[in-house]
Formats: C-alpha cells, sequence, structure tokens
C-alpha cells in the first residue's frame, strides 16, 4: 500500500477532488504542506485534529516528520486527503498499525462526490417546476 521512495515513506490520500502525496520520515513531528507552516496552511483546530488522527490512533504522535504536496477540492477535504495518505504511509512502513487504522475506518477512500448537473434540470436533483396548465 505504502512505497519508500527517497528513504521516506509515501502515501496518496484522496477525498473528493483533493489528492494528496504524503511524505513521512521520522522526526521530531514537523509538517509542511505546499511549502508552507502546517498552521499556515490549515488555520482551523478542526482541520489539525483531522490530519492528526491517524498518528493518535496508533500512538505516534510528534515522531514523524510530514511534508505533503495537496491540490483539488476545498480545504476540509484536502484535510481529509491528508489524513487518509498518512494512515496509508503508516501501513506502508509498519504493517501492524494496519488493523487499528482500519478499524477506525481511517484507510477506507471515502467515495462520496459531488453529483454532476443533468441536462434539461437547474441542478444535479432539482427540477424545473412542473406546470400543468
Amino acid at each position: 500500500m505504502g512505497k519508500i521512495i527517497h528513504g521516506r515513506n509515501y502515501g496518496t490520500g484522496r477525498r473528493k477532488n483533493a489528492v494528496a502525496r504524503v511524505f513521512m520520515k521520522l522526526g521530531e513531528g514537523s509538517y509542511t504542506v505546499n511549502g508552507r507552516a502546517f498552521e499556515d496552511y490549515f488555520p482551523r483546530d478542526i482541520l489539525r485534529m483531522i490530519v492528526d488522527q491517524p498518528f493518535e490512533i496508533v500512538g505516534k504522535s510528534g515522531t514523524f516528520d510530514v511534508e505533503v504536496n495537496v491540490c483539488g477540492g476545498g480545504i476540509a477535504a484536502q484535510a481529509q486527503a491528508v489524513r487518509h495518505g498518512i494512515a496509508r504511509a503508516l501501513v506502508g512502513m509498519d504493517e501492524e498499525l494496519r488493523r487499528p487504522l482500519k478499524a477506525a475506518g481511517l484507510l477506507t477512500r471515502d467515495a462520496r462526490k459531488k453529483e454532476r448537473k443533468k441536462p434539461g434540470q437547474p441542478g444535479a436533483r432539482k427540477k424545473f417546476q412542473y406546470s400543468k396548465r
């Protein structure tokens, strides 16, 4: 599932249209997202908590340096894509971490996407008002 690229563990995370490429190595727990600081890129506490979930579940918070390239989607979908990528990189590092991460649902890609707009309708599901007369 995870690969090792240039001495760093790699995992790809996806959510909606967001795609995150996550590179991890042993370190002091620093995050870099698209060349910016973690707190700068994800300003809300809830988003930072979402990104940290895999480390807290396996009990390894602050033991890895994480470098992320993320694009597409909104900021919340990007945070969830980063979480998915971190979980996959952790499994690539240690296969025994698979069970707790799988139980928490972090290895499953959330496949829900925006539904496309249909022709002859104002939106994906909305219809024009029916007029009998």
